[in-house]
């Protein structure tokens, strides 16, 4: 139940928070004139890493001893810190890599979506008096709905079956308080060769994910119908 309640806080705060970044990205990014190609490239490339070796390079940074973030703590005169091996915090560093690392994800499908929006609504929009917010919520969003929907879909399919972060960087501890449901199935039938438990969980896992993707394969059969 823990690893399940985990789970699903991890996969419903990364999801808003990887969305709305990326949307905020997408919008700055299309606003901008000069060298948008630069600023386009540097964005995404926390998501061309592989997972395990951000996971790797973090590790390095939240170290207990001589890790960057300790470093400038001891530097500002403040004590070090354990940050993957307390409570506290080991939850939420794995959540903000994940975050650092698939905002970018979220930012390249909705810069796609954005590009398809037509800029003479824009034009109307400003000749009829609309400022940049009202542009925002009435023209933008709409034209992009199915760009964030999309991204919210697979993105939430995708932390729900989060594992490589956790394992390399605290193994489900300390106290659980990090154990999702993959990395629990793996401790189940890897470690403790509890072969058929962990087989039933995955069952159940298969399931829930099943049950998410539909969401997805409906929207997909429905634009196709339009």
């Amino acid at each position: 139940m823990q690893a399940l309640y985990n789970t699903f806080i991890f996969t419903v705060v990364a999801v808003i928070t990887e969305v709305f970044l990326g949307l905020m990205i997408a919008v700055l990014i299309d606003s901008i004139v000069k060298k948008q190609k630069f600023f386009r490239t540097v964005s995404l490339l926390p998501t061309l890493l592989p997972p395990v070796t951000v996971a790797l390079v973090w590790q390095i940074m939240l170290a207990n001893n001589d890790g960057l973030f300790n470093s400038i703590l001891n530097l500002l005169g403040f004590a070090g810190y354990n940050f993957l091996g307390e409570i506290d915090t080991a939850f939420w560093c794995i959540l903000l890599i994940d975050i650092w690392q698939y905002s970018p994800f979220a930012f390249l499908l909705m810069y796609a979506s954005l590009q398809g929006v037509p800029k003479g609504q824009y034009e109307a929009a400003a000749v009829d008096g609309a400022n940049a917010f009202q542009r925002f919520i009435y023209i933008t969003l709409p034209n992009i709905s199915n760009g964030i929907a999309l991204v919210a879909i697979l993105r939430m399919i995708d932390s729900f079956r989060l594992f490589d972060k956790v394992n390399v960087l605290t193994k489900g501890g300390p106290a659980n308080s990090t154990a999702t449901i993959s990395q629990y199935i793996y401790q189940n039938g890897v470690s403790s060769l509890r072969v058929g438990y962990a087989s039933t969980a995955s069952v159940v896992m298969t399931v829930m994910v099943l049950a998410m993707a539909s969401i997805y394969i409906y929207r997909s059969f429905k634009t196709k119908k339009l």
